[in-house]
């Protein structure tokens, strides 16, 4: 017999009412839980404050047991009462209030819109033509002048400290003249660039204001689980703050972006991400800040990719620190398997990698136990066929990140682990002497490097390069300082040749130098 307290007198079954438990209290009268107080207007409203699902089965444990009810009989009959009714549903705060509705309202607030301004100038319609008249071209060029266009673009960012620091992506704020950041509450503010990283495509802004800004820290995303629940939020198309969820499809992806950049160790989301969310976060159940969504694949649906936050969190300490990723170093060189090799090395049908041909003493591999003429098979758990594909996954290397290279001597496959360092000014000589067959110095009077020596075995000496010569750039890299010849010399990794940019009196050579 189900006890009569809760019965009808229609002999019916009562249903929950927020605000009233009828368990072990007498009729009508509130629960501990559920009575109004501490600024709570209703039952309802404390419940919701205060994890209604526990509220509801301490309420139903208190029926069982003040009743001496058992077993799967009472919660049938419970939760059966709890849906009967169209009015109780609309009511029930457990079918509306999610992790995501959660997630959402501690999110939310941090995430910001990105709108960037771009100025170009439309050259004047009366630039000197051939066969035009001087002075007719600076009759009209002074009384029209190049026409400035300012155009805009859209993306997203979440706001990580205190500092009013910004997260998002390099694509977002590329040559931006002015970068503008609107938060959530509607509040919108300049804000200034404090360092990009174009290899693993992250940036990091300042918000100009004193005023305090909600934040979301980094989490961490070392122990992500294929099929667990996500969410994004961005600012697609300008629609501030759109929420989408999904779950994490895969990790570790590689992705080929345009202008020939490939991005590896990539997740995987259905959750949707469209024009302007990039940069904007991609979040757990739990909230935590896990991701910064990237990109989309071009004509499928439902297929996103999100930078990992434990990438995004070596690479927001370089640019806080120095506004720049420093380049680092393992101190190895390689170079395709080529069939006239394979068999020359005698390899087992199928081995694929690349083959180290070079070994700097003392360097991370050479540390690590890499040894000059071992194939690199493996690294991170990815399979290596080529060269250039080596060089596009160590290019985003940060110092002091751990990879982790199958290397296959001998017959048989091993495993080391090696720790990217920052490149060592000190090498940098050694480098450029053992690369280019140069020996450099920094010109007091020239924007450039001076040319000291050639080594005469040396592609620079073939083609003619001799001291008193200026290096300008290698590789595209101005070499104004110590620092922008160091990134070029880092660049150098994996490549069969640079081209170079040679100063000889008044004039300017480009040249394509093959490499030692």
């Amino acid at each position: 017999m189900i006890a009569p307290l809760n019965r009808t007198p229609a002999g019916g079954f009562r249903l929950y009412q927020p605000g009233r438990c009828l368990a072990g209290r007498g009729r009508g009268t509130r629960s501990r839980v559920d009575a109004p107080g501490d600024g709570a207007k209703n039952g309802l409203t404390r419940m919701i404050g205060e994890r209604p699902d526990r509220a509801l089965s301490r309420c139903v444990r208190r029926v069982a047991l003040s009743k001496g009810l058992r077993g799967s009989l009472t919660l049938a009959l419970l939760a059966g009462s709890l849906g009967c009714s169209g009015a109780s549903r609309a009511e029930d705060p457990f079918l509306r209030r999610t992790a995501t509705v959660d997630v959402v309202e501690q999110v939310g607030p941090s995430v910001v819109n990105i709108t960037t301004e771009r100025v170009t100038k439309t050259p004047s319609p009366f630039n000197p033509r051939p066969g035009f008249d001087p002075l007719v071209d600076d009759f009209f060029n002074n009384f029209f002048e190049p026409r400035a266009r300012t155009t805009q673009s859209l993306g997203s960012g979440v706001i990580f400290d205190r500092e009013g620091h910004v997260l998002t992506n390099e694509h977002v704020i590329a040559r931006a003249d002015r970068v503008r950041v609107t938060i959530a509450d509607g509040r919108e503010f300049d804000a200034e660039l404090v360092g990009a990283d174009v290899n693993n495509d992250l940036a990091v802004l300042r918000i100009q204001t004193r005023e305090k800004l909600p934040f979301t820290p980094p989490g961490s995303s070392d122990d992500l689980m294929v099929g667990e629940p996500v969410i994004a939020i961005g600012n697609p198309f300008g629609f501030s703050n759109s929420v989408t969820t999904g779950v994490i499809s895969a990790t570790n992806r590689s992705v080929s972006a345009q202008g020939n950049l490939a991005f590896h160790g990539l997740l995987q989301t259905d959750a949707l991400i469209n024009p302007g969310n990039s940069g904007g976060p991609l979040l757990n159940a739990e909230g935590r800040l896990i991701g910064i969504n990237a990109s989309i694949y071009n004509g499928a649906q439902g297929i996103g990719f999100a930078i990992p936050i434990d990438v995004a969190n070596r690479v927001i300490r370089e640019l806080l620190l120095y506004g720049e990723v420093h380049p680092v170093w393992l101190g190895l060189e390689f170079k395709d398997l080529e069939p006239a090799l394979r068999e020359v090395m005698d390899l087992p049908k199928g081995t694929a990698g690349v083959l180290v041909s070079r070994l700097e003493p003392g360097s991370p591999a050479s540390r690590a136990g890499v040894r000059r003429g071992d194939i690199i098979a493996n690294v991170d758990g990815r399979a290596i066929t080529s060269a250039t594909q080596l060089i596009e996954m160590l290019r985003p290397l940060t110092a002091g990140q751990r990879i982790e290279l199958e290397l296959y001597r001998d017959g048989s496959f091993r495993d080391v682990r090696a720790r990217a360092e920052e490149l060592p000014q000190s090498r940098i000589a050694t480098i450029l002497k053992g690369r280019l067959g140069l020996e450099l110095r920094r010109s007091a009077t020239v924007e450039a490097f001076e040319i000291l020596e050639v080594d005469p075995r040396s592609a620079a000496q073939a083609l003619g390069l001799r001291p008193g010569d200026f290096l300008l750039a290698i590789n595209g890299v101005a070499l104004v300082s110590n620092d922008d010849l160091r990134r070029a010399v880092a660049r150098l990794r994996g490549l069969g040749r640079a081209l170079v940019v040679v100063r000889r009196g008044p004039g300017r050579y480009h040249l394509t130098l093959p490499l030692l």
